[in-house]
């Protein structure tokens, strides 16, 4: 992961030049009161047209707009050197809570955090108990998800579909390799694997969250390989993916949003609830109820911060397979399946 640590005089010296140049797309409300709390966002390099994971930040943030009566303003940042002069010029405006929207956010975000100790923090996809944060700086907030939970479920019905075309044989593309991203890949091998010994899974990456050409040409060489379902876990990278197992007449699968607009031949979706974890992130801020200061907020299955998209009908998927996915549902819920969140051999 791409450093940003600056001395604490380097920032503040950093922070005061960029608030009078810096430029940014904003989407949201005009100049708002000072009395009215303020919510900001900034994005990850996949800006908020990604059709997912930033995109869906962004419909939380406008949710929390208009159920909370907060003041918005969504900057997106078109490189990781924008990181951390996007989040530094909304808390030098005395916004209530700057939100970063990814886990590659993570630095600047402790770099800014700590410089401003008197305005909250969130970030998507990151622990503030692990390092860089371990739990001190108590003004970041971890909105975390447990998609090993969901993905292991996607694994189990790709498995099925492929063995059912007669071949044991699934891929996921993966974008960059961080734990983010490998927490799906883990739980949708061993779900494959639980429903269907013996399955191939195919893991890549393209090592780029925004190039679909990348994402299309390591989905291409695994269905090339054999692979009759591709896993999307690469951002706006993975529509690439997703294109290739279209044009070869696989199924894909879709992730963070219900990607079922793509097409008939997205089989499923892991859904990841970042839109719910923004929400619940500016309300806590807000109201001062549910603000996890150096904690985490975890979405999972249970509390339906996962889940799967809507299945195929063209697909035709037998009833026995649905009671099956169901019945590990429970179980992981229950705790007596724990899919794992790492993977070897990649």
């Amino acid at each position: 992961m791409k450093k940003h640590r600056l001395l604490p005089f380097g920032l503040a010296a950093f922070v005061a030049v960029t608030l009078a140049a810096v430029g940014f797309v904003a989407t949201g409300v005009a100049a708002p009161q000072a009395t009215t709390f303020r919510a900001g966002l900034v994005s990850d390099v996949g800006r908020f047209n990604d059709k997912g994971f930033n995109q869906n930040q962004l419909t939380g943030l406008k949710r929390a707009q208009k159920e909370l009566k907060v003041a918005i303003r969504a900057i997106e940042s078109r490189s990781a050197g924008d990181y951390l002069p996007n989040m530094a010029s909304l808390a030098r405006q005395g916004y209530g809570i700057v939100i970063s929207a990814g886990f590659l956010l993570a630095d600047a975000t402790k770099d800014v955090a700590t410089q401003f100790p008197n305005v909250k923090f969130a970030i998507t996809d990151y622990s503030a108990k692990i390092p860089p944060f371990n739990g001190t700086v108590k003004n970041v907030e971890g909105l975390t998800y447990a998609t090993q939970q969901n993905s292991y479920l996607v694994g189990c019905l790709a498995a099925r579909v492929a063995n059912r075309a007669g071949a044991k044989n699934i891929g996921v593309v993966g974008g960059v390799k961080i734990p983010p991203v490998d927490t799906f890949l883990a739980g949708y091998r061993a779900g494959a694997l639980k429903c269907v010994p013996g399955t191939t899974v195919q893991i890549g990456y393209s090592q780029d969250f925004i190039d679909q050409a990348k994402c299309k040409s390591v989905a291409q060489n695994q269905i090339d390989a054999g692979a009759r379902v591709i896993f999307n876990v690469a951002g706006p990278c993975g529509l690439g993916a997703l294109d290739a197992a279209k044009q070869a007449r696989r199924w894909g699968i879709g992730v963070d949003v219900d990607q079922a607009f793509l097409g008939n031949h997205i089989l499923t979706s892991a859904v990841k609830r970042v839109d719910t974890g923004i929400f619940l992130a500016v309300k806590g801020a807000k109201t001062g109820k549910g603000y996890k200061r150096g904690g985490d907020l975890v979405f999972n299955l249970k509390n339906g911060g996962v889940s799967l998209g809507k299945i195929s009908k063209t697909a035709k998927i037998p009833k026995a397979w649905i009671t099956q996915i169901n019945k590990l549902k429970a179980q992981i819920i229950a705790g007596k399946i724990k899919p794992p969140t790492t993977i070897s051999g990649t």
